[in-house]
């Protein structure tokens, strides 16, 4: 039986982000109808969240020590807690039983639509039994997972039959980045993905820009991070035509410094936005957007976009990210009359600068 369902209030409309008044039908799950209309809801209709980079195998563990105490300062170490294969995540991945790793994950997938994402892609540990404890959570969820496996084995003897086991069984590979393996591995890795049509995205430029040239060498389809990347770096990255995951509430806590994303955009590169490990950072996109406009100052609609359109875009999810006729209804429904949010002018700007989940009415995936 068809179902259809009409939603008033402030629609933030198409790939601009254009604000209209009126209503949307949506009929079995796809945005049949977008009109202007005036009305009194005070609801604001606005497109789901695209988290473009997580690691949520980290949600077993939520609150790391994150580097030695000195007098009133925690001195931070990256390569300490979140480097493979000794770094501190990556021991209590190694430890924790597979049904108390998929609990986890589970509980952060429920987190993530409650505050408005419809869709993420995860960097996956733990080789193929790492993919099985994602798919298995899920297998519940509304969320649409875009999983990236990664080799759990280290030896370019045992690589092979193990990247055939993780492209059949994942979206692609997300690797650590260039200089925590073998770049034989990773040019096998890459060609691989390439013949079986698959994703490769790498971790690049993190901490340190020494593993940059190393990862665009391997020609990805994604970046991650590119915290420390220069301007000729940018400019590499504009010509190969290479999208880029910032996470900047990751980078932040990590101390690792602030990506140079208004440079990213300058250049015309797809920049889109994750919130990395979920050890650090909550899965709530909010404080990803609050901290790009008012840190990096980054205008508002441009900030929408990286964690909606572009998210979609850059993970290939087609007919979603915005608000359109005939896209898939992936949107969510925001008290525009709450207390935090009674008053704002510009629905667009009041969501990034100051949006909370619990500002969400409903969420439709």
């Amino acid at each position: 039986m068809s179902s259809e369902q009409t939603i008033y209030g402030k629609i933030i409309y198409g790939p601009e982000a254009e604000i209209i008044e009126g209503y949307i039908v949506v009929e079995d799950g796809i945005i049949k109808e977008v009109q202007e209309k005036k009305n009194k809801s005070g609801n604001i209709i606005a497109p789901c969240f695209v988290n473009a980079h997580t690691h949520i195998g980290d949600s077993v563990y939520k609150d790391p020590v994150l580097g030695k105490v000195k007098g009133h300062y925690v001195e931070r170490d990256l390569s300490q807690l979140v480097q493979p294969p000794h770094g501190l995540k990556h021991r209590i991945l190694n430890r924790t039983p597979r049904s108390k790793l998929t609990d986890a994950m589970r509980r952060t997938l429920m987190d993530m639509k409650n505050t408005g994402t419809y869709a993420f892609a995860d960097f996956r540990e733990g080789g193929i039994k790492g993919i099985h404890a994602l798919k298995d959570a899920l297998e519940s969820s509304e969320i649409e997972g875009m999983i990236l496996g990664r080799p759990a084995k280290k030896e370019i003897d045992d690589i092979s039959k193990e990247l055939e086991e993780l492209l059949k069984n994942a979206e692609g590979l997300g690797m650590s980045g260039a200089n925590d393996m073998d770049m034989n591995i990773l040019e096998i890795a890459r060609q691989r993905s390439l013949e079986l049509d698959r994703t490769f995205a790498i971790h690049a430029g993190e901490s340190s820009r020494n593993d940059i040239d190393n990862a665009l060498s391997l020609d990805p389809d994604i970046l991650i991070h590119m915290t420390q990347a220069n301007t000729q770096d940018l400019k590499k990255v504009a010509d190969m035509d290479i999208p880029i995951v910032v996470c900047p509430r990751s980078n932040f806590i990590t101390e690792v410094g602030m990506a140079p994303v208004l440079e990213m955009l300058d250049n015309d590169i797809k920049v889109a936005v994750g919130t990395d490990n979920v050890m650090l950072n909550s899965a709530n996109m909010f404080s990803e957007m609050e901290l790009l406009s008012k840190i990096f100052g980054i205008d508002d609609r441009q900030v929408f976009m990286m964690c909606t359109l572009m998210g979609a875009t850059i993970l290939g999810l087609a007919k979603t990210g915005s608000i359109l006729e005939g896209n898939t209804a992936k949107i969510m429904i925001i008290n525009g009359d709450s207390n935090n949010l009674t008053g704002i002018k510009d629905p667009v700007s009041g969501i990034v600068r100051r949006g909370r989940p619990d500002d969400i009415l409903s969420v439709m995936i």
